[in-house]
Parts: structure tokens; sequence; C-alpha cells
């Protein structure tokens, strides 16, 4: 790490967690410089699709608490 880097991450563990928090949103968002159009396209049609299955009762799914045991017992 450079001292820049370093020297900042001093100063900015001194923030309130608003601030942080605030700061990495920032800094996550900051990464995503290719925003692929057609994926988010295609997300938000997904997403659509999957809701008006939730809505009209035709979605296939799992209970919660099956798929977190399943997800517990797999990676603990």
């Amino acid at each position: 790490m450079t001292e820049t880097v370093e020297k900042l991450r001093l100063e900015l563990s001194q923030l309130s967690m608003q601030e942080r928090a605030e700061l990495a949103y920032f800094l996550i968002h900051s990464l995503d410089q290719d925003v692929d159009d057609n994926a988010e396209f295609a997300w938000n049609v997904e997403l659509t699709t999957r809701m008006e299955e939730i809505g009209s009762g035709t979605a296939d799914g799992e209970l919660s608490d099956k798929v977190f045991t399943e997800l517990r017992e797999k990676y603990s």
C-alpha cells in the first residue's frame, strides 16, 4: 500500500459510519466504468418476468429456510 493510501486510510477511519458508507458506495460505483446497457435491460426484463410469475402464482420456488439450510451445510 502506498504512503498516500495509508494516510487516506487513517484519515477516513475517523469518519462516521454514514460518511464511510457513502464513500464506500461512491468508490464501488466508480469501479463500474463500463456499464453494459444490454445486460441492464436483460436483467430488468428477467426481474419483471419473475415478479409477474410470483404475482400470478406460477413461479417455481423453494422456501427460504430450506435454501439457507442447504447453503449453510454446503459452505460451513
